[in-house]
């Protein structure tokens, strides 16, 4: 199962409900206004990174740009991905879990 989470982490709790429900092995996708919570230097970013150890984390790159950011501002160990590696993953993995 693939988890994705489209809220900001800044705003909402999906992001921790996902990290607090999710399987260690399942990947999370970033989307929407949850690709904040891949940038560097913010409260978030320790959680993040712990996260990386249990998940891989991946990053829609359409939705950084569109929010001004570029992957040199995500942390390391962040996977961006484009459309077709949005497809690609849900087809990998068969189950999507959204995360509201």
């Amino acid at each position: 199962m693939i988890h994705t989470v489209n809220k900001s982490p800044f705003e909402r709790n999906s992001l921790d409900s996902c990290l607090r429900l999710s399987i260690k092995g399942s990947p999370i996708l970033l989307l929407e206004d949850g690709v904040l919570a891949a940038t560097k230097g913010t409260s978030v970013s320790e959680k993040v990174a712990a996260a990386q150890s249990d998940h891989p984390i991946f990053v829609l790159g359409p939705d950084l740009q569109a929010r001004g950011l570029a992957e040199g501002d995500i942390a390391e160990g962040i996977t961006v991905v484009d459309y077709g590696g949005f497809v690609d993953l849900v087809v990998e993995h068969g189950t999507v879990q959204s995360w509201l």
